[in-house]
């Protein structure tokens, strides 16, 4: 059994509504080889430093997110996309202790495929950024100011997609040059959407 962590314990101090699944949940997590930590103020566990899975707290239920969860096999098709963007990330919801214990055996077995994942050096195919469309307007954008082109193709990969998902996001047109203008200045000085 694992070492447990005491920010863990106030995680699930905070969460009261759903102290009973949090610590159903971490119980068969701490039956695994996995290390207990606190990162982006959520329960994470490691395995030789590498992030494996969270254990998270949304309005309606728990989770768990499996950081590497597309290339988990899921017999039990039980592993949902957190988002319809995410690439890499699968994530199972409990709704209270019954669908935990339930669920414990696959759990330990989904943890015990990404501990070999990460044991292999497995990687997740991201989308390269080519493969994201740009937005006319975007594009429109760049073709008027060569400063805001080089500064865009300057940014990281997960910045420029991070940028191209937001302005997709807009249903009209009108809003999509709105959202890049807007993001100009942050996108002149390097920074993500999120900086």
């Amino acid at each position: 059994m694992s070492q447990t962590n005491r920010s863990v314990d106030g995680f699930i101090r905070k969460h009261s509504e759903w102290t009973p699944v949090l610590e159903a949940l971490r119980a068969v997590l701490l039956d695994t080889p996995l290390i207990e930590d606190i990162k982006w103020r959520t329960p994470c566990y490691t395995f030789e430093e590498h992030n494996v899975v969270l254990m998270g707290v949304m309005k309606e239920s728990c989770t768990l997110s499996f950081m590497k969860g597309a290339l988990l096999k899921d017999p039990k098709h039980i592993l949902l996309k957190p988002g319809e963007n995410t690439q890499a990330a699968r994530m199972i919801r409990f709704t209270d202790v019954k669908s935990v214990t339930t669920l414990a055996a696959t759990i330990k077995t989904y943890i015990d495929e990404a501990i070999a994942l990460e044991k292999a050096g497995a990687k997740v195919a991201f989308k390269s950024i080519e493969e994201h469309p740009i937005p006319a307007e975007l594009q429109e954008r760049l073709d008027a100011d060569p400063a805001l082109k080089k500064a865009f193709h300057a940014l990281t990969p997960g910045r420029q997609r991070g940028y191209l998902i937001h302005f997709s996001g807009a249903k009209q047109s009108a809003t999509r040059f709105a959202r890049i203008d807007k993001c100009r200045p942050m996108i002149m000085a390097g920074k993500g959407m999120f900086n």
